[in-house]
């Protein structure tokens, strides 16, 4: 099985510029108490939640990247990430359920300021800018839940055994969706392409960076509910 390329292309390049932001979301003191199993399990349903709300306006943002595309490849491409993403919020339901959260307790909390500021800021950067724009925010969640999951999963540090996040990080080496994460990877490097996504880099690491912030954000705002 091929692994997405992380390193290579203008993502790489914006992965880079992204600087010890980048450093600070992969590497976060959340991502690392999943990894050997120290989360304050308050901190996890708490993150849960927030990110099915999140996970919604996800959604919403790739619809609008499917309406911005002009042709039908890249638009069947940004529509499977679509549908996995609406696939995902009844399996999300189902594994809340597994730590004790309700249906009504995911659906009906209110989101916190973390989800608001982040998952507006994507909708804004779709609403004001291109398709390159749109999808240069989308893509540290996208390409970076894989990072993270696949360094956990290949970490000798990280502990399978009697860890109750054991299942969440497995799930990051499926190999469908290392495959759509890999798609995502293409098209956006073919929308790069197309335009002119160096002479914009200024632009674009800006949109990237604080993207990748917010993202560190969310996983503090789970970690700050430790009880």
């Amino acid at each position: 099985m091929s692994l997405p390329l992380f390193e290579t292309g203008l993502y790489g390049r914006l992965r880079t510029l992204a600087g010890h932001h980048w450093h600070d979301y992969v590497a976060h003191e959340f991502v690392q108490q999943l990894g050997d199993g120290t989360l304050p399990e308050p901190a996890f349903r708490r993150y849960l939640t927030q990110d099915y709300l999140f996970l919604v306006h996800f959604a919403r943002a790739y619809a609008l990247l499917v309406s911005k595309l002009q042709n039908l490849p890249e638009m069947r491409a940004a529509t499977a990430s679509l549908n996995a993403i609406l696939n995902e919020l009844p399996l999300h339901i189902s594994y809340c359920q597994q730590w004790g959260l309700t249906e009504s307790d995911v659906t009906q909390v209110e989101e916190a300021a973390e989800t608001v500021n982040y998952t507006r800021y994507v909708l804004d950067v779709g609403h004001s800018g291109d398709v390159l724009d749109l999808l240069t925010a989308l893509m540290p969640c996208v390409a970076g839940y894989a990072e993270i999951g696949l360094c956990l999963l290949n970490d000798p540090a990280t502990v399978f055994e009697g860890n109750p996040y054991a299942a969440w990080i497995r799930n990051y080496g499926d190999e469908g969706y290392l495959e759509g994460v890999q798609a995502s990877l293409t098209l956006f490097e073919n929308l790069a392409a197309q335009r002119g996504g160096e002479s914009r880099i200024a632009e674009l690491s800006s949109i990237f960076t604080t993207a990748t912030r917010l993202e560190g954000a969310f996983w503090q705002m789970g970690l700050n509910a430790k009880s």
